[in-house]
């Protein structure tokens, strides 16, 4: 297959993707803070990394994925302030609602981190960035990160002058320079806080992300997603405050971005008014064909939401579950294929060739747009030729793409995992567990390369290994 590609946002190049212990990843990316319902906006972000995650599985990949729950900030006092509720209650119920509509869509998170439940952990992160000389204190409990500690502030957003830099105006008069920004907030009458060694407070924005993720990533990151509105500042402070922290560069190999969602046009934000629930998306077009809308474009670029393409969306969606169930089947019916005819050789190859052309779209750089348009080749090849073919054959290489599909889509689970556990049989569990034998032989003869090839092999066939020092295990990857 096509070598995996990276278009990093430091530096803006596209790099070859060299993980820093494969073949695990570790991914973060930015969550929600709950004072609101989640809105289309921020799935489009949250299904792009679920999907990249997804394709990294099928080529062998072991991502463990991190997204925090930011559930204390001053958009939430504010919300509780205007509703006349606690903080708590505010960011429980719209983080409650935030996690339905994830399960909903079909987005599998392996740790969700509160803010809340690790204040202990970041004013230890705090401390030793004020005992490493990058922060400081002030008379009134605020501590501040000292940006000219950090001489490659900027280069993540591209941000060079100084006067781009300027944040937290409000505090000016304390800081040492107008574009430090706070770490730790002290304690406003009628605000949450904790105690920390500087008096009563709470934890500034950016410096949250940075403890959860190096905490649960056990330092440095594989990937780090996001918005591509959160690029400055907190991504250009979290990266200053955790290289500082860590004392190693990189702290994230790969930046990436989602782009703008837009409507009529205009980026959807709730000044203009034109903000769209993700519930009530979900309710109106059903999970499955809003999750292949949100993968119709490239993550990086502008996506516009209008009733055409979602509706275009649906169609492709009821496409591929119906190929999905015709294919799965026909196979329980089909004989052994022994000969193909020209018609059947020359379908074969322009699957083959659509199936490749997704890899290719999906290794450079993830790009959902190319990789969408051969989804929906495939689909007229099915219809016009496999459907009414008893080739065995076709239809063992249909089932293999479809299934490659869903694994990134998540459109068929119903359809076709069934059929994928039926197929394993009785048979399979004892020649896996073979394979993994010959391949523990391989690595301990630090034949790395073949032992690595088996378990990409094993990825692509839906069976997940897990290394561990003396031995592997395996699991189906559902």
């Amino acid at each position: 297959m096509a070598v995996i590609r990276v278009r990093n946002t430091l530096g803006r190049r596209l790099e070859r993707f060299q993980p820093l212990n494969p073949p695990n990843v570790n991914m973060y990316v930015c969550g929600p803070t709950p004072q609101d319902y989640a809105h289309i906006g921020h799935a489009r972000t949250f299904v792009s990394f679920d999907a990249i995650k997804r394709y990294l599985g099928i080529r062998g990949y072991n991502v463990f994925h991190i997204q925090n729950i930011t559930d204390i900030d001053d958009k939430i006092i504010a919300k509780a302030r205007d509703e006349n509720k606690t903080w708590k209650d505010v960011s429980s119920y719209y983080g409650t609602d935030y996690l339905n509509q994830l399960e909903r869509i079909g987005v599998k998170i392996d740790i969700h981190p509160k803010v809340t439940d690790h204040i202990q952990e970041i004013i230890e992160f705090i401390q030793v960035l004020i005992d490493k000389g990058y922060a400081y204190t002030t008379e009134s409990g605020n501590v501040y990160f000292q940006v000219d500690k950090y001489p490659d502030y900027g280069r993540l957003s591209g941000r060079i002058s100084r006067d781009q830099w300027r944040q937290e105006e409000e505090f000016l008069a304390e800081k040492k320079s107008p574009y430090d920004f706070a770490l730790w907030k002290a304690a406003k009458p009628g605000e949450p806080w904790w105690d920390s060694p500087w008096g009563r407070g709470r934890p500034g924005w950016h410096i949250e992300c940075s403890v959860m993720s190096t905490r649960y990533a056990g330092g440095q990151l594989d990937i780090h997603g996001g918005a591509m509105d959160l690029i400055f500042p907190h991504h250009e402070n979290e990266r200053a405050q955790s290289e500082a922290y860590l004392g190693k560069t990189p702290w994230v190999r790969y930046w990436m971005h989602t782009g703008y969602l837009t409507i009529h046009g205009e980026k959807m934000s709730k000044s203009l008014g034109n903000i769209i629930v993700l519930k009530d998306a979900i309710n109106q077009w059903g999970p499955g064909p809003l999750r292949l809308w949100l993968l119709s474009a490239h993550y990086r670029t502008q996506l516009e939401y209008s009733t055409q393409s979602m509706e275009q969306a649906k169609r492709l969606y009821e496409r591929l579950r119906d190929i999905a169930l015709d294919v799965s089947t026909r196979l329980e019916k089909s004989e052994p294929t022994h000969y193909l005819d020209k018609r059947d050789l020359d379908l074969l190859e322009k699957l083959r060739n659509t199936h490749l052309r997704w890899h290719e779209s999906m290794s450079n750089d993830f790009n959902f747009g190319e990789a969408i348009r051969e989804v929906w080749e495939f689909t007229k090849l099915y219809y016009k030729g496999v459907k009414y073919s008893e080739s065995q054959t076709l239809l063992l290489y249909s089932f293999k793409i479809i299934d490659s599909f869903n694994r990134v889509y998540a459109f068929a689970d119903d359809i076709l995992l069934e059929k994928t556990d039926k197929a394993l049989g009785e048979l399979a569990e004892p020649l896996i567990d073979l394979i993994l034998e010959v391949r523990t032989e391989l690595r301990k003869k630090r034949m790395y390369d073949l032992a690595d090839s088996i378990r990409s092999r094993l990825a692509q066939l839906g069976v997940k290994v897990l290394d561990y020092k003396d031995k592997s295990e395996w699991r189906i990857e559902k």
